[in-house]
Parts: structure tokens; sequence; C-alpha cells
């Protein structure tokens, strides 16, 4: 279970302390995954984060967490999550049409939404109407929380760490990346822009969806614009899912997650490609930078979940996630602290290639 804010494990401050940049995937209100390991890792004052790299939910979490460093360092931090998630349960207890029956709560059958009428509806009405069809206002609930927690003029500002966001612009396919000098409000709706859900966002003429196609999220920021050689990228997408899709639901979220993987699978590669011409000294080491990739995923535990659990935002599956992502996150810590800073904790080529 996560432990109170300042609460300091044994021999945690023992040593110097490791930079580390993150890569946050999104994936709804699996997101809540990626705060339980934020917590964990914020609470270890061996490491220090330098950089985030960031898209849909990711970008959500990856803004909480600079803001709360900026006013109350890494304490800060953790509080600023649990409130921001916090204020998303409370939201969905308003807004969300989507509800698990009572029955459903009763017996303790899972956390997705399957059995939810209104869930079931709107996923019909998703495949023959567009957001500028059923939800002509634009509204998104999400932006009124975000814009309670985090101060966006500040942050831009004077952002403790080098953060980045991820979107794709509909027009030409490409990425585009916001960096901490351009952070706003619109730019995480931007990055966290599902086309099936909300309109496209609109920033400076250019219009925007979920950062998800293109890069979830993107690596190579963090190798141009952070010192630290490691990063740590939080998994939510499983890689890995056991068995062939039969449903029509089942083949769908299967596609999402190989299309919302496929980009950062293609940076892996030609890390793992280049990092290979620079130990083989083809290349030499002055002149490119040897990455040292981490990863921390749980496919077993994100396969388990539906895809109709991304909409579930009640406040006991978001602990849930929370819990299962600081526990993995403890547990990658006691088996891969020592390779920060010396070495890949990932086999690329065995995973990638």
């Amino acid at each position: 279970m996560p432990t109170k804010p300042g609460t300091r494990h044994a021999g945690e401050a023992q040593g110097p302390v490791k930079p580390i940049a993150l890569a946050l995937q999104g994936g709804g209100a699996h997101g809540a995954f990626a705060w339980g390991v934020l917590d964990r890792l914020l609470e270890d004052e061996r490491l220090a984060i330098e950089g985030v790299s960031a898209t849909s939910a990711g970008a959500m979490n990856a803004v909480v967490l600079a803001y709360g460093l900026l006013k109350g360092g890494p304490p800060g931090a953790r509080t600023a999550l649990h409130n921001f998630w916090q204020d998303v349960a409370s939201t969905a207890r308003i807004y969300s049409p989507f509800r698990k029956l009572p029955w459903d709560v009763w017996t303790g059958r899972g956390y997705g939404l399957d059995s939810s009428p209104m869930y079931l509806l709107t996923d019909l009405l998703l495949r023959v109407l567009s957001p500028y069809q059923f939800n002509p206002f634009n509204f998104n609930p999400l932006g009124d929380v975000l814009a309670n927690h985090v101060d966006f003029d500040a942050l831009s500002r004077d952002c403790p760490i080098q953060l980045y966001l991820c979107a794709t612009n509909v027009e030409t396919g490409k990425v585009r990346l916001f960096s901490h000098e351009e952070i706003c409000l619109k730019a995480v709706l931007a990055s966290a822009c599902l086309p099936s859900l909300f309109q496209a966002v609109e920033i400076d003429g250019q219009h925007y969806w979920d950062g998800g196609y293109v890069g979830n999220p993107a690596i190579f920021p963090l190798i141009y614009h952070c010192a630290t050689r490691d990063v740590v990228i939080v998994h939510i997408n499983p890689v890995v899912r056991k068995g062939v899709p039969k449903t029509a639901a089942e083949i769908l979220n299967r596609i999402n997650e190989v299309s919302f993987n496929s980009s950062l699978i293609r940076e892996l590669r030609a890390i793992s490609f280049v990092t290979g011409l620079i130990q083989d000294g083809k290349v030499d080491r002055t002149e490119m930078k040897e990455m040292l990739i981490h990863a921390i995923r749980s496919d077993q535990t994100m396969a388990a979940l539906g895809v109709s659990s991304k909409f579930n935002a009640d406040w006991d599956f978001l602990c849930h996630l929370r819990d299962q992502g600081h526990n993995e996150a403890e547990h990658w810590l006691a088996q891969n602290y020592s390779a920060i800073g010396e070495r890949c904790s990932v086999d690329l080529r065995k995973e990638f290639l």
C-alpha cells in the first residue's frame, strides 16, 4: 500500500541522487496506475526527476506532477496527484453517465462497465455519431478539474522539470510537442483528445487529436533535452495480450492497443539500433548519446481489464490501480535501482526486435 507523503524507506537516502526522465503513456482511467508508480518514485529520495514526456492521461499526470513539484517538491507532488485523482472521481460521480449496476457492486464483478446500459448505449452511438453531433457544445469536465489543480501560467514560467506533451496534428498527421514554455490547459486537452469523444482542440489555428496515435509517449525530446541517459517508461497499454480477441469490443480494443504502442516500439527499435552501433564501436560515443531504457509495466494487470474500465472513474477502482502501480514500482526499484546510470534494465532486442 502507498505510504504517506514524506515517508522514507529504509536505506533510500544512502548514496548519490540519481536523475531520471519519465515517459508516461495514456489510457483513460488506467492512468491511475501511473499515479501509483509516480507516488512510489517520488517518495524515494535516491531519485530526482529531470524531465517528463507524456501523452493523454499521462499528460494530465505530468502537469499535476510538475506543478506539485513547483509548489512543494516531491511531497507536494504526491499530494497534488492524490487530490487531482480524487477530484476526477468526484467529478465523474456528478457528470459521468457510466455507472456500474448495483448488483455488479454487490457481487464484486470486476471494474468493467460492460453491464452498464448507458455505456452500451454510448458505445453504439459513438459508432454512428461524431462529437460534433452528440456534444455540439464540446463539454469536457476534465478541463475544469485540471484548471482547479494547476496554475498553467505559473507552470509555464517556472516549470521545475523538462516537460513535453504529445499531440497529433489532425491535418498533417505529424507529432506536435508542447514544451514546458508552451504548456497550457488546451495543450493538455489536445494531448488527451480522443476524436470519437471530443472535438479537435484548436491551438494557434491548428487542430489536434490525442497524441497516442503518433507518440505514446515520444522519447526523443528526453534524449535531446535531458542530461540524464536514463528513461523510465511507465506503460499503461499492455504490450503483450495473450490469446486472440473474438468479440467486436475485444478486437477494437486490441487494435487500439497495438496502434497506441506502435510509435513507442518504433522509437525503442531505433534506440536499440543506435545503442548497438555505439557498443560495437561503429559510432563515436562523443557524437551519440547511449540511452539507458527502463520500463515499469504490468501487462498481466492491465490485460485483465476490459476497454470499458478506461471510463470507470470510481474512486475504489482508481485506488486499486494506484496500489497496483505503487507495488509494481516498488518491485522495479528493488530489482533495478542499481541499473540506473549503468545499463538498460530492459532487453530492447528481445522485447521489441
